[in-house]
């Protein structure tokens, strides 16, 4: 927030998914890397009033929430990502806690939610809000019709509360934000399951209007995937390829460019930093851990970095913790949402 607050949104799934079998089992072994607890439904606001790098204060921002996830401020309006709306609620430079209720913008694609994330990010000049709305399925595994809105990165004009596709095709975008160099839009995408420990790469890719990245037809461009029937080799060949894999199963979410990371190395400067909350599907697995992608000219220059690692024990056996969200504080470290721990971690460079 302006005066360096920071939000963080306390929440897990709704619990609306289909109840299939195969459902019913990943829910299981999702459940034992610590994914399974209720939905506290409520955003937390955290304040360093020391100016230490450690928050002393903690308040209940807002709650009665329904799976909250995304929040963007423009101006004096808090826009928050329920797993089936967008509501705005006024807010004033200082405040600890919103009272108000909050006004209803707009739906977003809900009933059962397979992925229910629903993040937000709102454009420079704050004309525009743009939504992360994941698959129902893995692979259109229901049919398409229950797909209807889904799978792609929608935009809000905040002034006509129209809400248009901006881009389709990505089976679950999540971190979102804008390059500083080019102003190019970038998003974190988790790819499907089931055909293996090394298919298909979670990927960060740049994003242009009207684009289409292939889900549920093709996969890292036009790479058809033969569950699907019936095929769109239509859409197949407008299918466009992502910019940087991150590896199978990484689920790799929030993203932070790293510009303004001030209290880190100048090593960690010029890229990206990504997320991996850790795979529940592969052997061995993977993700588990923050990245850093070195970036030149707009785009990703070379092979990632750990930045933070150990949320994994070396047998796989226990799992510490799984990173979620990123952001930077206002003095320039890198702030890591860790959901399995129940902790917000502070990265700075040695010498602070």
């Amino acid at each position: 927030m302006p005066n360096g607050d920071i939000l963080v949104a306390e929440s897990n799934s709704p619990k609306t998914d289909i109840s299939t079998l195969k459902n019913r089992i990943a829910n299981f072994v999702m459940g034992k890397v610590g994914a399974g607890a209720p939905s506290p439904n409520r955003i937390i606001l955290l304040r360093d009033t020391k100016h230490d790098g450690s928050a002393d204060t903690r308040t209940v921002f807002l709650d009665h929430l329904y799976s909250p996830f995304g929040m963007a401020l423009v101006g004096n309006d808090l826009y928050v990502a329920n797993a089936n709306a967008i509501f705005r609620f006024p807010y004033h430079d200082g405040d600890t806690r919103i009272d108000a209720p909050g006004s209803k913008v707009t739906d977003l694609p809900a009933g059962y939610n397979h992925h229910w994330t629903k993040n937000l990010l709102a454009s420079p000049d704050g004309r525009f809000l743009y939504v992360t709305v994941g698959s129902n399925s893995n692979v259109a595994d229901n049919g398409m019709q229950v797909e209807e809105g889904r799978a792609r990165i929608d935009r809000l004009d905040l002034t006509t509360g129209k809400l248009t596709p901006y881009a389709t095709g990505l089976r679950n975008p999540n971190g979102l934000a804008f390059e500083p160099e080019s102003g190019a839009l970038w998003v974190a995408v988790n790819e499907r399951d089931e055909i293996g420990s090394d298919l298909v790469p979670d990927y960060i890719t740049s994003v242009k209007e009207g684009s289409f990245y292939g889900w549920p037809y093709s996969y890292y461009g036009q790479h058809i995937d033969t569950r699907v029937s019936p095929q769109r080799p239509d859409l197949v060949a407008q299918a466009i390829m992502p910019d940087y894999a991150l590896g199978p199963h990484t689920a790799s979410l929030g993203i932070a460019f790293s510009h303004d990371a001030d209290l880190l190395p100048d090593t960690w400067r010029h890229g990206l930093f990504v997320a991996q909350h850790g795979s529940w599907n592969r052997h061995p697995k993977s993700g588990y851990r923050v990245i850093y992608v070195p970036f030149a000219d707009g785009k990703p220059s070379s092979t990632p970095v750990d930045v933070l690692t150990g949320f994994l024990t070396p047998d796989e056996a226990h799992v510490h913790g799984r990173p979620v969200g990123l952001t930077l504080d206002r003095a320039g470290a890198l702030l890591v949402a860790d959901d399995v721990g129940g902790v917000v971690w502070r990265v700075t460079g040695k010498n602070e």
